[in-house]
């Protein structure tokens, strides 16, 4: 049996996200800016998608702009709105957990005369608020926080971080990165305060190439891409429109059944946590191990809902990450070391060390993540495989 566990790399299309493209691609498949009648139906795919999604953000359709992922449109938010608001200042700040597609934009802008400041997180990965205010300055313009980690699944209280940074400086823009948050937790910008939210589709059983990039209406952000002026300008070049369609029906059926689906989740993210306490030498970052637990007093249960749904981040002393990933996968079990869009160039996790983790675990944890196509099957074929593996590979670790 395979047991896919690293869903927070990426998901696969669900059946109607599959059809809706093959609609697109065979039938429907002309250039959204043609005048003619089959560049309006392709067109129609987009407005649908924007309207399918407006209706989830609770946004004007107006407010979205398609991207063709994550990345692009974290590129978009923070380049974009650093450029178009540079005359106000050139002071960002933002976390040293965020995501390589927004701390590489921002180091980006550093080379170009930027200022970055990084905000102090807690041991469960919370942005620290009185050290994130105490940054802020007057020529501060931007601020961006992930709103859901990609590694360990920290949730951050995204409505309370935007009403300390609007009291302090309103103009300031609030960039939240949403790619792990969207189609798992709730979200309405203007309810939380965020100006710009960055989204990806294939992390929701949408497509690969696909997002979009959701701007707040008065907030300034210069296009990055230039061209034919798709997109009102803000982002030129032809339409992806299969991807965008898949898209739409992503987002609209992964918020139908939203409480649902995290029921699903938080059930297979207790029992995957439960289990994995209960094996020697291992740490769950954010809830520690079963030691912690215990002499906390805390509900465990409790704990894990203040988490994301669907990923659980695990040290495993006395093993390295790599060494028991390739291990699990001969056991046909298919997790990460972290971030995907980081796994080809190895490097101690950022978010790791800014959590403050042990150094034995630096090195030696996992990424396990789930969908709502995850088994609980699947979970306890995973449980049973670091069972048989663990003792046998400690064994060879070098002291």
């Amino acid at each position: 049996m395979d047991c896919y566990l690293d869903n927070a790399a990426t998901t696969r299309v669900s059946e109607k996200v599959f059809e809706k493209m093959s609609e697109v691609y065979l039938k429907d498949f002309g250039n959204p800016s043609s005048m003619h009648r089959v560049g309006m139906n392709a067109e129609n795919y987009i407005k649908t998608a924007r309207n399918e999604i407006a209706s989830v953000l609770k946004c004007d359709p107006g407010e979205l702009v398609f991207t063709s992922g994550g990345t692009e449109s974290n590129n978009m938010a923070l380049v974009g709105a650093a450029l178009a608001n540079s005359r106000a200042g050139k002071h960002i700040i933002t976390t040293r957990m965020e995501h390589a597609s927004v701390y590489n934009p921002v180091l980006f802008l550093e080379e170009r005369g930027f200022e970055v400041s990084f905000c102090e997180v807690d041991k469960r990965g919370h942005v620290d608020i009185e050290n994130l205010l105490s940054l802020m300055r007057d020529d501060t313009i931007l601020v961006s926080v992930m709103f859901v980690n990609n590694e360990i699944g920290s949730v951050n209280d995204i409505a309370l971080i935007s009403r300390a940074i609007k009291e302090k400086a309103p103009n300031v823009i609030f960039h939240v990165d949403a790619i792990q948050a969207f189609g798992k937790i709730k979200i309405v910008p203007k309810n939380l305060g965020i100006d710009l939210l960055s989204v990806s589709g294939h992390k929701i059983h949408g497509p690969k190439g696909s997002g979009f990039l959701y701007i707040r209406k008065g907030i300034k952000v210069k296009p990055i891409i230039n061209g034919g002026g798709q997109e009102k300008g803000m982002r030129s070049g032809t339409e992806n429109v299969p991807a965008i369609a898949g898209l739409g029906v992503a987002a609209s059926d992964m918020y139908k059944d939203l409480e649902k689906n995290r029921e699903h989740l938080f059930a297979l993210k207790e029992r995957l946590i439960r289990g994995l306490l209960e094996i020697p030498g291992t740490y769950v970052h954010t809830i520690g191990n079963a030691k912690d637990v215990e002499e906390s007093g805390e509900d465990l249960t409790k704990i894990i809902s203040e988490t994301a749904p669907h990923i659980v981040s695990c040290g495993f002393e006395g093993v390295r990450s790599e060494v028991l990933l390739h291990a699990l996968e001969e056991r046909r079990v298919y997790v990460s070391s972290g971030s995907a869009c980081s796994s080809n160039h190895p490097a101690i996790s950022g978010t790791l060390k800014a959590i403050g983790t042990d150094r034995k675990y630096l090195d030696s944890t996992i990424r396990f993540s789930f969908s709502v196509y995850t088994r609980e099957e699947e979970i306890e074929e995973a449980l049973k495989a670091l069972n048989e593996l663990l003792p046998k590979l400690r064994r060879f670790t070098r002291h």
